[in-house]
């Protein structure tokens, strides 16, 4: 019904132009008529018949093109439809032929249709792999708190030196879920639309003095050889998210660094830059891991950090704070040889 009073209104605009048409050429028919003093009425009529025939025939032309085309445009507006529909319960395979929409002007939109559909998809994709990852990252320190309770409660006959080990590997792993959960508080804090924090200017050669020292059990116990060379330097940051980027990123170095090695880390300013490198001669990344060190729950070697007792965000959280600072963090690395971070701040 509505394409129908759509096509009627077509035709009567085009009536009412081919009206005014006809007015005009009459007038100008009587002004040329009466300039070279023949009768008005002489031709005329004649001309008038092919005008209305041809006008007819015209009309006809229009209706019958105009609705075969508005059929086509709407196909091609329910195929729109559909695909939206679609994505509004979830499914986000779907995929519109942006050529077929050309001529209709329609392109831009289902190009838009596309690029919203593969990227709720890829959305999607990680939303199901972080869900994933957070239950197994759980479930794993939960099975080993469980069993060592259940061992506890159900044997009475246990060494002191045992139930000890076993209390410690308790707290150890309940440690290791209050970690889990901070820095994902944490992360989620810092990607929400506007992460609200306060940048203050400080001395950053001082704050990681501090963080060193700090760490000064963690290291010393596996006899490491901490290297400072740092410039007198300010910047103007949020200082406990910053702190949270040398931490994490000298921990990692301790934790992959074995006993007796070194860990160098040295704060240059450059025009325009300060720059910040955390180099150990740890085991290394290997070349096929490094693409992916600061995605989330990535781990390249999954024994040797559930030793170390990591969850894979440490460095996503350490891109970030870094990110959200406007600078850059970038890793090289030599398997069996060492690693090095830098992370680049801007004044």
């Amino acid at each position: 019904m509505k394409k129908f009073k759509q096509v009627m209104k077509d035709v009567l605009g085009l009536i009412l132009l081919a009206i005014l048409a006809a007015c005009s050429a009459t007038v100008a028919h009587y002004i040329i008529a009466k300039y070279e003093g023949r009768p008005f009425i002489e031709g005329y009529v004649l001309d008038l018949i092919f005008f209305g025939s041809g006008l007819f025939l015209f009309i006809i032309t229009i209706v019958i093109i105009s609705l075969f085309f508005r059929r086509r445009e709407i196909r091609k507006l329910n195929k729109i439809i559909e695909a939206m529909k679609r994505l509004s319960k979830g499914d986000f395979s779907v995929r519109l032929d942006s050529k077929e929409y050309h001529d209709e002007g329609f392109e831009k939109v289902v190009e838009m249709i596309n690029e919203m559909a593969s990227e709720l998809g890829n959305m999607e994709t990680m939303r199901q792999d972080f869900i994933s990852n957070v239950s197994h990252e759980i479930q794993s320190p939960l099975t080993s708190i469980g069993g060592f309770a259940r061992v506890l409660l159900e044997q009475d006959k246990i060494s002191s030196d045992t139930k000890r080990h076993y209390l410690d590997i308790i707290e150890s792993e309940s440690q290791r879920l209050s970690k889990l959960s901070d820095n994902l508080l944490k992360l989620t804090a810092l990607e929400s639309a506007e992460p609200i924090f306060e940048k203050i200017p400080y001395r950053l050669d001082k704050q990681i003095q501090r963080v060193v020292l700090a760490s000064e059990t963690q290291w010393s116990a596996k006899e490491l050889n901490v290297e400072l060379d740092l410039e007198e330097a300010t910047i103007k940051a949020e200082e406990d998210l910053m702190s949270q980027v040398w931490i994490n990123l000298l921990h990692n170095s301790i934790k992959f660094t074995k006993p007796g090695g070194w860990i160098r880390i040295e704060l240059k300013k450059t025009t325009g830059s300060i720059k910040v490198k955390i180099s150990d001669n740890g085991v290394g990344i290997s070349p096929e891991n490094m693409p992916h060190i600061f995605e989330r729950f990535y781990k390249a070697d999954k024994s040797r950090n559930r030793e170390a007792g990591g969850s894979g965000l440490g460095l996503s959280l350490v891109k970030k704070i870094v990110e959200i600072h406007e600078g850059e963090v970038s890793a090289a690395s030599v398997l069996g040889e060492g690693t090095q971070f830098t992370v680049t701040l801007y004044k």
